[in-house]
């Protein structure tokens, strides 16, 4: 049970660190790009499956597309995006140069990664409650003892408090990576 609890935390601190990729920092990252999708002979696909995306400056993401009439439309998707950034193209490649975030700017992307830092802590959280739950079950349906069912709720608090501390630091990193000029 322990070791099914641990995957289950797991998978939401793996969330937590994808979702923050897609989070400008001062820096270019083409992560930054994960979630924005291009049509692609009929079907939505993700950028990175239409092209090579690169990172030759701290503020410049260049994506160079497999087939040059893909130009058009990775720039259409990127500027249809949630990123607020315009790209522009040479004929050869997309050029995303990432304008300096300002003062404003960065406490609307901290207060978006807290957002995310607590949605993750509610889904380690009801993981805890499900592993609960499931503890009195087997006190309940199996006769578990209750010495074994305090110590079994008291291990799943660790684990909890584990998992909370490691979504903590990840959402400090990230906000220091933001905050720095």
């Amino acid at each position: 049970m322990a070791d099914k609890l641990e995957q289950r935390m797991q998978k939401s601190i793996q969330a937590l660190r994808s979702e923050l990729a897609t989070i400008r920092t001062g820096r270019a990252n083409a992560a930054l790009l994960d979630h924005v999708r291009v049509e692609y002979y009929g079907s939505m696909v993700p950028i990175n499956q239409v092209g090579n995306i690169s990172v030759p400056e701290p503020r410049l993401l260049v994506i160079a597309p497999w087939e040059k009439q893909m130009l058009g439309a990775i720039e259409k998707a990127i500027q249809s995006s949630d990123l607020g950034i315009t790209p522009s193209n040479d004929g050869e490649v997309v050029r995303i140069v990432l304008p300096e975030l300002t003062a404003e700017r960065r406490k609307e992307l901290v207060k978006q990664v807290r957002a995310i830092g607590e949605k993750a802590k509610i889904s380690i959280r009801n993981i805890r409650r499900d592993a609960n739950d499931e503890v009195k079950r087997r006190v309940k349906d199996e006769g578990l003892s209750e010495d074994e069912s305090k110590r079994l709720q008291e291990r799943i608090q660790k684990t909890t408090d584990k998992f909370i501390a490691e979504v903590e630091s990840i959402v400090e990193h990230k906000e220091k990576d933001i905050l720095t000029l």
